[in-house]
């Protein structure tokens, strides 16, 4: 089984070609290709597949380090965009369309070596989240552990809590993130982003994702936190913000026509390889 191992900010993945018709890897199978002592070594594997329709050039699925799927993948996007460029289904000179479980996505090249993504609306429905036990809110207080824990909401495709905090580079992230992550409001779990306002358009973020832990990077999450801040004022909603993770920076972007986010950032290759 041949892979290509790549990352958009840290956030890593190793990429299967299954547009032959070659079943998706197993639960099992993902987890073993995920482990970075004896397998290649991922966030999340991403499988490249046909489009159902013609508008896009391909479709791609996300499956977790623990092998549950997931619904949406930023960074991801961004990699099985560039790695389409390079197998030539995708042109190297204009903008083209991918489907994800969410949903499908433009993409544009941003005249460097990346992409800019579409990454649809921001839903901030609890139902849509899903997010149960609540109304709809810019703010939630949530008991846990012994004290109330203040978050906002929203989905990119797949369910985030954004905690606002002083110094993300000193949150309790792995305290936190699992804690959320299992706590009865979230059904599906979340991803839980730990977000540092340095101004109107600049963020420091950390995220703790579902299935993987606390990676370098989560495109998705980036958009999450850009929109929760945005409705509360504490980012301008219509120009771009850039989001430092640990592994790099992103920019996000509002479209106000369409009312969608775009998230631009880089995608590399890092070597080639084939699964024994």
């Amino acid at each position: 089984m041949r892979f290509s191992k790549m990352h958009g900010a840290g956030n890593d993945f190793v990429v299967l070609d299954l547009r032959d018709g070659t079943p998706a890897p197993a639960p099992a199978l993902c987890a073993r290709i995920a482990d970075r002592h004896f397998g290649v070594g991922c966030d999340q594997i991403l499988t490249i597949e046909t489009a159902s329709t013609a508008e896009a050039v391909a479709a791609y699925r996300i499956w977790n380090a623990d092998g549950s799927p997931a619904g949406q993948c930023g960074n991801g996007a961004r990699c099985v965009a560039a790695w389409l460029v390079r197998d030539g289904v995708a042109p190297a000179d204009a903008d083209f369309a991918i489907e994800s479980p969410a949903g499908r996505h433009a993409v544009a090249h941003d005249g460097q070596s990346g992409f800019v993504v579409d990454m649809g609306p921001p839903r901030f429905d609890p139902a849509c989240i899903p997010l149960l036990g609540f109304e709809e809110s810019i703010e939630y207080a949530l008991p846990l552990a012994g004290e109330t824990l203040h978050f906002g909401a929203v989905s990119m495709g797949n369910p985030h809590a954004v905690i606002e905090v002083e110094d993300a580079a000193h949150a309790d992230v792995l305290r936190i993130g699992p804690a959320v992550q299992a706590h009865a409001a979230f059904p599906d779990s979340a991803n839980v982003g730990f977000a540092q306002v340095l101004s109107p358009t600049h963020i420091r973020l950390r995220v703790f994702e579902r299935g993987a832990g606390e990676t370098l990077a989560c495109g998705s999450g980036a958009c999450a936190a850009v929109a929760v801040l945005a409705r509360r004022g504490r980012v301008v909603a219509d120009a771009k913000v850039a989001v430092d993770l640990p592994g790099g920076r992103l920019q996000i972007r509002h479209d106000p026509l369409r009312g969608t986010l775009l998230m631009g950032g880089p995608a590399v290759f890092v070597f080639e390889g084939e699964w024994l």
